[in-house]
C-alpha cells in the first residue's frame, strides 16, 4: 500500500488506516463508560477472532497506520490491539495513534487537563503493552480547560518518549488555527501538531469551510473519519423499509448516529456514487473511499468494518483513481454552500 507523509512530519503512513472503534464489543461509542483507562480484559471469543482477522488482513495488505483510543469499549480495544501485536503482527510494523480526553461525565465529557490527560496515555501504554504510541490525540475539544495546558500534555508527552507525534480531533477551524499555531510559535519547545482527524466524507464536507484550510496552511494532515458516510455511501440504506439487519442502522443504540445522513440530500449524493460505481463496475464503497482518499489535505481516511470481508473489500481501493469526470461529477453533486465569509473572491 503507498504511504504518505503524515502533515508536515517525517512520518509515513498508510493511505488507509485501520479504525478500531467496532472492536469493543459495545459497537462503537466514542464515550468512555465507568471504569474507563482500567484495562479492560476482552474474553477470546469470536469477537476476538474477529478483530485478529481485521488486523491480519490489514498487514498483509501493507496497512500500517492503526487507529484507537482509550474510551473504546472501556480499554477494551487498546488491550485488544496490544494482545495481537504480541501474537499476530509485529509491533513495529505498525504506526499505531490513540486518543484521550473522553470522560464518563455527561455533563463534562471530555477532560483535557494536563492529569488526566497524561494518567491517561499511561494506562493506554499499559493497555497496548509498548512504551510509546507513534501519534497521541486531543480527543476533542475542552471548553474548562486553558488550551495551553492541554497543549503542554503534548509537549510533555513527545518530549518524555512517550509519544513520537501529536495531533487533535474534532476541532473546528479556529480552534485547530490557534492550536497549530501556538506550537509553531517556540520551534524545540513546542512540539507542531502532526494530524487533525476529523469527520469527512462525500455526505459531511464542512470541514472545507475552515478545518482543512487552516490544517493545509499549518502543515497538519487530515486523518478523514467516517469516510463512508456512516455507511450510508456503500448503498445498504437506498431500498426502502427497515435498516439491513446487523447494520448500525438497525442497532437500537447506534440508529441516531446513521439518522442525519437519511435525509433527501444524501440520498440524492448516494444514488449519484452508485451510479458512478455501476458506470465503473466498482461497489459504490470504493468510489466513496476512493474520493475522500484522493482529496487535497487527505493523509488517510481511517476505515472501522464490521468483519475482515468488509475490510478487504475497503483496502481494494489502493489500486483505484477516479476519472476525472467522475470525480468532478461527485464534487458538484455533493458542493456544500459557502456563503460569507468563505467566498472565493475570485470568482466573482
Amino acid at each position: 500500500m503507498e504511504r504518505r507523509h503524515l502533515g508536515r512530519t517525517g512520518l509515513r503512513v498508510s493511505r488507509i488506516g485501520l479504525g478500531t472503534l467496532g472492536w469493543a464489543r459495545g459497537g462503537g461509542s466514542d464515550r468512555a463508560a465507568p471504569g474507563a483507562g482500567t484495562g479492560a480484559h476482552p474474553r477470546h471469543d469470536q469477537h476476538v477472532r474477529n478483530a485478529a482477522d481485521q488486523l491480519k488482513t490489514f498487514w498483509e495488505a501493507g496497512g500500517t497506520l492503526v487507529d484507537t483510543a482509550d474510551v473504546y469499549g472501556d480499554g477494551e480495544a487498546e488491550y485488544l490491539l496490544g494482545r495481537l501485536m504480541q501474537d499476530l503482527v509485529p509491533r513495529h510494523d505498525l504506526v499505531i495513534a490513540t486518543k484521550a480526553g473522553g470522560v464518563p461525565d455527561p455533563e463534562r465529557p471530555f477532560d483535557c487537563s494536563r492529569g488526566h490527560l497524561l494518567n491517561a496515555l499511561d494506562d493506554s501504554l499499559d493497555r497496548l503493552g509498548t512504551d510509546h504510541v507513534d501519534l497521541w490525540q486531543v480527543h476533542a475539544w475542552d471548553p474548562y480547560t486553558p488550551l495551553e495546558e492541554t497543549l503542554q500534555a503534548l509537549d510533555t508527552a513527545v518530549s518524555s518518549g512517550r509519544a513520537r507525534y501529536a495531533g487533535v480531533c474534532d476541532f473546528s477551524g479556529w480552534q485547530l488555527a490557534k492550536a497549530g499555531t501556538w506550537q509553531r510559535a517556540a520551534p524545540g519547545v513546542r512540539q507542531p501538531l502532526a494530524a487533525t482527524q476529523m469527520e469527512y466524507s462525500l455526505l459531511q464536507r464542512g470541514v472545507e469551510r475552515e478545518a482543512l484550510p487552516a490544517a493545509q496552511d499549518l502543515g497538519i494532515g487530515l486523518l478523514p473519519s467516517s469516510p463512508l458516510g456512516r455507511g450510508v455511501l456503500t448503498g445498504k440504506y437506498r431500498e426502502p423499509g427497515p435498516p439491513p439487519t446487523g447494520s448500525r442502522g438497525a442497532s437500537e443504540r447506534l440508529a441516531a448516529f446513521v439518522e442525519p445522513y437519511l435525509d433527501g440530500t444524501a440520498a440524492r449524493i448516494t444514488d449519484a456514487v452508485a451510479t458512478a460505481a455501476d458506470g465503473l463496475a466498482l461497489p459504490p464503497l470504493q468510489v466513496a473511499l476512493a474520493w475522500v482518499r484522493d482529496r487535497p489535505g487527505v493523509v488517510a481516511p481511517i476505515v472501522g468494518a464490521r468483519t475482515a470481508e468488509q475490510l478487504t473489500q475497503a483496502l481494494s481501493v489502493e489500486g483505484l483513481s477516479l476519472p476525472d469526470e467522475i470525480r468532478a461529477a461527485l464534487d458538484d453533486v455533493s458542493a456544500p454552500v459557502h456563503r460569507y465569509p468563505d467566498h472565493d473572491w475570485s470568482e466573482l
